[in-house]
C-alpha cells in the first residue's frame, strides 16, 4: 500500500479545491505509458520502447498525485540499474513541471538510496538537477556532450598497420565484457547482453585480439552511438567514423565525455553539440569500493545511455 509523502498547503487554492497527496510506489509496466508522457513534457527523447528497456534492466519507482475522489496521475519517476555488487546507477529522475516545489526530486532520490545498499551511485545530471544531487553529496566527475546530426560527409579513419574495424561475432560477448569493465571498473556485463540482443556492433582488430568496441541501436529519434571502449581516440573515432558512415543518412546521437577528446572531431566532421550534462558519483558506503573509473589501458568515449552511464 504506497505510503503518503507529502501533502500541499491548501492555503493558496480555490476554496472548494481538495488538497493534493503525493504517494509513492514501485514502478510497474503498466505505468510505462504514463511515464512516457512525463519525459516528452521535458522534451525528452525516449521511445516507449527504450522506457522498457530501462524497467527490464532495473528498479523503478513513481510517485502518484490524487485529488479528492480524482484517479491518481503518475507526476515523477526515477530508475536504477545494478552493475555488480558495488555500483548502480540512477536515471530517468523526473518531476512534472509545476510540481518541484513539493520535493518530490528529493524523496525519488531518497527511495532510491534506500535500493542501492550502499553501492556508488552514478547520475548523469541536467543544470536543473545538479543543485538536489549536490545536496545529496554527489561529485561531479566529468561533463557529457551530446551530439547530434543527420548529414555528415564520409569520414576515413587510417589505422594503424594490421588493424581494421570488423563486425562482431557472437563469440565476442566475453571479451566485450572485460573491455567495459576495464574502461569503466564496473561489471556492466548483464545490460551489454541485453544491448547486444538490440544493436549493431563492431571491433577494432589487431591480427585477432579485440582492443575496442562499439555499438549502435534505435534509441529516441534515430540511432545513438554507444557504448564506444577503446584504447585511444584515434580508434574511437575509427569506431564512431565507422557507425556515421554506415547510417549517413539518418539521425544519428551521440554522449561522449569532455575528457575523451574528440568533441572537437565530433564539431568538425559536422555534429551539433545540443546539450551538456554533469556526470557526478556518490561513494560508497562503508566497506564498498571507492569511485567508479577505468582500471586498464581502455577508457570509456560514449555512454550507453544518460539513464545507464
Amino acid at each position: 500500500m504506497p505510503a503518503s509523502i507529502s501533502r500541499a498547503s491548501s492555503a493558496a487554492q480555490p476554496e472548494q479545491a481538495q488538497p493534493r497527496q503525493f504517494s509513492m510506489r514501485a514502478m510497474t509496466e503498466a505505468d510505462l505509458p504514463a511515464c512516457h508522457r512525463l519525459s516528452l513534457t521535458l522534451k525528452w527523447p525516449h521511445r516507449l520502447d527504450d522506457w522498457q528497456f530501462l524497467l527490464n534492466m532495473g528498479q523503478g519507482f513513481v510517485i502518484e498525485s490524487r485529488q479528492g475522489d480524482q484517479v491518481p496521475v503518475i507526476v515523477g519517476s526515477a530508475l536504477c540499474c545494478h552493475y555488480g555488487a558495488h555500483h548502480t546507477a540512477v536515471g530517468m529522475v523526473i518531476v512534472q513541471p509545476g510540481l518541484q516545489k513539493h520535493g518530490l526530486g528529493n524523496r525519488l532520490m531518497q527511495q532510491l538510496q534506500e535500493h542501492t545498499d550502499g553501492r556508488i551511485q552514478i547520475v548523469n545530471a541536467t543544470a536543473a538537477a545538479q543543485t538536489l544531487y549536490g545536496k545529496l553529496k554527489f561529485i561531479a566527475t566529468d561533463t557529457l556532450h551530446q551530439y547530434q546530426g543527420s548529414i555528415v560527409p564520409p569520414l576515413l579513419i587510417a589505422l594503424p598497420p594490421g588493424q581494421r574495424v570488423r563486425p562482431l561475432g557472437q563469440s565476442d560477448g566475453a571479451r566485450i565484457a572485460a573491455l567495459d569493465q576495464l574502461a569503466t571498473g564496473m561489471d556492466r556485463s548483464q545490460v551489454l547482453a541485453a544491448i547486444g540482443d538490440i544493436a549493431q556492433g563492431v571491433a577494432i582488430d589487431d591480427d585477432g585480439d579485440m582492443l575496442g568496441f562499439a555499438l549502435v541501436r534505435r534509441f529516441g529519434h534515430g540511432r545513438v552511438i554507444g557504448p564506444v571502449v577503446a584504447p585511444d581516440a584515434l580508434r574511437a573515432k575509427a569506431l564512431i567514423a565507422h557507425w556515421i558512415n554506415t547510417y549517413a543518412d539518418s539521425f544519428i546521437r551521440i554522449d561522449v565525455f569532455e575528457s575523451a577528446g574528440v568533441s572537437d572531431w565530433l564539431s568538425e566532421i559536422g555534429l551539433t553539440c545540443v546539450d551538456s550534462v554533469e556526470q557526478m558519483q556518490k561513494p560508497a558506503g562503508p566497506g564498498k569500493k571507492s569511485l567508479a573509473g577505468p582500471i586498464g589501458e581502455v577508457r570509456l568515449f560514449s555512454i550507453i545511455n544518460q539513464a545507464l552511464g
